[in-house]
């Protein structure tokens, strides 16, 4: 891939960002107390006694840190243009179209993101610039992230964790066997992908496994739940070779995310899809019926039928990120054009009389299950 060539007239700009935890509070002294009772055991009185002891800097400037960056979309030079593929702790690997590079990030871009767990994503476009030594190429570093389009993330140990990011569709694979569908974490995904600009598909896996029992139809249950809504469901099999045909339609041409809990079968999918990938897979607990974490690593993966899919590790659970509760209601596609006929404009649909939603709820106009979802996600602290 040839070097960007840097364009005239755009000018860099300065950033206010906050400083790292271990800069924010400047080092007490300790001796204060010590000093204060050998004088006063001495019987000396302090001619100049501290009124006030200040121990942390006043006001929010103080807390921060100015960073110079270039402006919007433009290179610090000439550097090269790739997308991250893979990312194992501070190393990112990096495809610009004609091979690998393990990359490091400038510590600006730490900087800049430092209320996120990782400044990037799989799936990122950056720009990185390659040192050489003695004419041989030594090491890459990440300079620039381009500005992304969508981005699936989620709130883990209390900071902002993005799981994919400039991708078209999330595919929430779920399995209606070992482990049980769980609907409040496919909404979750489905809210997440709302807000983050991609289209949600659901994917229920392990239909082979589902037992005829009369009366009873999950497959059934879940397609009544979401394909009202307008979100298609795909129904498979990743060892009975079932619905793959339905899978690899929805897939081709197009960027996803596959994403679930762990055991639900989303690299053996990928395998049946396409056996050359080779992805590790693991069985399910006999005793517990959940998954165990085989796949460690987020990768981007080419589809040799066109199209891309970022294969995740699984979760047990899945906290919103950057979703405002007041915001939650726009991404429930069933609820949001209730919420003019609520009589209060602030209505949280939770407990007020009046609410459009609450009446819908109790008349089946929405599903129990969703509203339920809706509520648990409004209540969360």
């Amino acid at each position: 891939m040839s070097r960007l060539k840097k364009s005239k007239g755009s000018k860099s700009r300065k950033t206010r960002v906050p400083l790292r935890a271990n800069r924010s509070r400047p080092a007490r002294d300790r001796g204060w107390t010590k000093r204060f009772r050998e004088s006063a055991a001495d019987g000396v009185e302090d001619a100049d006694p501290v009124a006030r002891e200040s121990v942390v800097a006043k006001g929010e400037h103080s807390r921060m840190r100015t960073v110079v960056e270039p402006a919007q979309g433009q290179p610090a030079g000439n550097l090269l243009l790739g997308r991250v593929v893979a990312l194992s702790g501070p190393v990112a690997e990096v495809d610009d179209g004609t091979r690998l590079w393990p990359c490091s990030v400038r510590r600006l871009l730490r900087t800049r993101r430092i209320e996120e767990r990782h400044p990037l994503a799989v799936g990122d476009y950056v720009r990185f610039s390659v040192f050489q030594q003695e004419g041989r190429e030594r090491s890459a570093v990440i300079e620039q992230v381009l500005p992304r389009r969508s981005s699936l993330m989620r709130t883990y140990d209390e900071r902002v964790q993005t799981i994919a990011a400039n991708v078209d569709q999330a595919v929430i694979v779920a399995s209606l066997e070992e482990p049980p569908p769980k609907p409040h974490l496919i909404d979750r995904y489905i809210v997440s992908a709302h807000a983050g600009q991609m289209t949600p598909v659901v994917c229920l896996n392990k239909c082979d496994l589902v037992p005829a029992i009369p009366g009873q139809d999950p497959v059934r249950q879940l397609r009544e739940l979401y394909e009202p809504l307008g979100y298609p469901c795909v129904v498979c099999s990743a060892t009975a070779a079932h619905g793959l045909d339905q899978l690899r339609k929805v897939l081709t041409g197009k960027t996803s995310v596959f994403v679930g809990q762990s055991g639900v079968g989303k690299s053996s999918l990928l395998n049946a899809l396409q056996p050359d990938l080779s992805l590790p897979t693991g069985e399910v607990s006999t005793r517990t019926f959940k998954g165990r974490h085989v796949t460690t690593t987020t990768r981007l993966l080419k589809l040799s039928f066109g199209g891309w899919v970022v294969d995740t590790p699984g979760v047990r659970s899945f906290a919103l990120a950057r979703v405002p509760r007041e915001e939650l209601e726009k991404h429930f596609v069933e609820i949001a054009p209730l919420v003019a006929e609520c009589k209060f404009p602030d209505c949280a649909h939770v407990h007020e009389g009046g609410c459009a939603v609450r009446a819908a709820a109790e008349s089946g106009r929405i599903h129990p299950s969703r509203y339920d979802s809706y509520v648990r996600l409004f209540c969360e602290e």
